[in-house]
């Protein structure tokens, strides 16, 4: 039912799941079937979940649990429950052991997909990159789907928005006046700006004061999301 990789992965998980408790991170899975990218790993995982072998656990970052053995046996037990890929290893005691809180919050965030670097200057052509996920704690997702994006330029540095930092994008076909959005023009160039119609035009208006506001034709534009959160590494 397996081919050989998808055999090999599942044996993968598996054991260190017996070991230790935890998944083996993307990276690792990688390495071990000396896969070239993520997302090769992406599509074993899938193949794996829809003939039963796994599962992933809701509300969890890449959390994943076998429910057969590469033989095809079930798995007893709730052995597996706490399984969550990247999840960190337990800390030792000391200074920098993270908080029973903070610990937490890492159990319960969520994996949203990480689409590449998104224009705060001039439009630029939007990169996915489906391998990529990043982890956000729930209360910062958006209502509906949510991906992230990475600011690339300074035309929103007067809303707080830096060069380098991640936005979490609620996808969404339509957003009011005054709305930080993503704007594809022409079917081909995204950027994130604040919107504002006039007429038949959209303007797509910065947050510096170096910057002009774009002004299209309505129907050269399109929002694919709003801004509903931002993360930021120091």
């Amino acid at each position: 039912m397996l081919t050989a990789k998808q055999m090999q992965l599942l044996q993968f998980i598996h054991s260190r799941l017996q070991d230790g408790g935890v998944s083996p991170s993307f990276d690792e899975m990688k390495e071990a079937l000396a896969l070239k990218s993520k997302s090769g790993v992406h599509r074993l995982i899938t193949a794996l979940e829809e003939r039963g072998f796994i599962r992933r656990l809701p509300n969890r970052a890449r959390a994943l649990e076998v429910l057969r053995r590469p033989d095809g046996t079930p798995v007893a037990g709730p052995a597996n429950d706490a399984a969550n890929v990247d999840a960190p290893r337990r800390p030792s005691v000391g200074a920098d052991a993270p908080s029973a809180h903070t610990t937490a919050a890492l159990a319960e965030a969520m994996s949203v997909p990480l689409h590449g670097r998104i224009a705060a200057g001039t439009p630029i052509e939007a990169l996915e990159r489906a391998d990529v996920h990043v982890d956000v704690p729930p209360a910062m997702m958006g209502r509906g789907p949510t991906f992230a994006l990475e600011v690339d330029g300074d035309s929103m540095v007067d809303l707080g928005i830096m060069d380098g930092d991640t936005v979490l994008i609620e996808r969404c076909e339509t957003a009011e006046d005054g709305t930080v959005v993503v704007a594809l023009v022409d079917d081909s160039e995204a950027t994130l700006k604040t919107l504002k119609r006039r007429d038949r035009h959209i303007m797509l208006i910065p947050a510096n004061r170096d910057y002009e506001p774009q002004v299209y034709e309505s129907d050269r534009v399109r929002v694919q999301g709003r801004l509903v959160g931002l993360l930021r590494r120091y």
